[in-house]
């Protein structure tokens, strides 16, 4: 009789099914809609650092200048569509890597999937986050729109700030404008994200816990979660810097009908590169090492186990 056929979903602890796949799916909005909300204070610093950095220099002092100007609700401008958005963000970017990894493991067969892991890491994310951006574009240019906007010149709620957003839809290319400098900026932190994270956490079991990684305490395993989270978040901020600063400075006013190279012509690679890095490092890496532990927690309590390994 011949050997039954090798399937990366069954390669696992648990068997991948439709069940598998959707669990992963609500994981993602969990890690992703919570964290990215959590942060907004920080997020529109960063944001206001990169469109207007001659007024906002450094993170305590935009914050303080933000409260001052805006009061303290100033500070949470845009979390309603940073909920929606990264919920549904999270959603495609976790369970589609789920997907993609499996299907790009078949199709490469079991030798190969083993032997090139860490390009079916890539090209899943990669894959994963394509369909990840076309969901969030739409609240992403809402987003910055609320919160680069001079206070008092656009609306902040979230219901009248989507409604203005569609109704200038010439002039703010709503709601798929920022989607090209969206996709430059999210699928490289996406692949460096996810390869990073595989990467440390499969290190950790090899060179630091080198029992079986069931054999640990989820505690333990957790905390290998977030430790690499935040290492591969270190690394996804750097990254994609560049591309976050041009999605900000696509929402400032004198921008407006400017293509994207224009933008980054006027900007200079050097700002675009470093202005607000050191804000997005420490907001990227706790974020992302958040995400990772979120998640995994939650797959962790579904019986799914954590990601990764040797």
């Amino acid at each position: 009789m011949a050997a039954a056929k090798w399937d990366a979903r069954l390669a696992g602890p648990v068997p991948h099914d439709t069940s598998y796949y959707a669990k992963c799916m609500l994981g993602g909005v969990l890690a992703c809609g919570i964290t990215h909300a959590g942060i907004t204070p920080l997020d529109v610093a960063k944001c206001n650092m990169q469109v207007n950095p001659a007024k906002y220099n450094g993170l305590i002092p935009s914050l303080k200048l933000l409260a001052k100007e805006q009061g303290s609700t100033g500070l949470w401008k845009g979390v309603g569509p940073t909920f929606v958005g990264y919920s549904l963000q999270g959603m495609f970017k976790y369970g589609l890597y789920e997907v993609f990894k499996d299907y790009y493991s078949n199709v490469a067969g079991e030798e190969a999937a083993t032997k090139y892991k860490p390009l079916i890491w890539l090209a899943g994310s990669a894959s994963a986050e394509v369909f990840a951006d076309i969901a969030l574009c739409p609240l992403e240019m809402t987003k910055v729109k609320i919160q680069t906007s001079a206070n008092g010149t656009f609306p902040t709620a979230f219901g009248a700030a989507l409604k203005q957003m569609s109704a200038t839809k010439i002039e703010t290319r709503y709601p798929f404008g920022s989607l090209v400098p969206l996709w430059s900026r999210q699928i490289p932190y996406t692949m460096a994200k996810f390869f990073f994270f595989e990467k440390i956490v499969q290190v950790f079991y090899t060179k630091v816990f080198t029992a079986p990684k069931e054999s640990y305490s989820k505690t333990t395993q957790l905390g290998v979660t977030f430790a690499s989270g935040y290492l591969a978040g270190v690394v996804c901020a750097i990254v994609s810097h560049p591309a976050d600063s041009l999605v900000s400075l696509l929402g400032k006013a004198e921008n407006k009908g400017k293509s994207v190279g224009t933008i980054a012509s006027e900007t200079g690679i050097a700002t675009l590169a470093t202005k607000g890095l050191g804000t997005r490092v420490i907001m990227i890496g706790t974020l992302t090492g958040f995400q990772w532990w979120i998640y995994d927690s939650f797959k962790s309590a579904m019986g799914m186990g954590t990601t990764g390994g040797k």
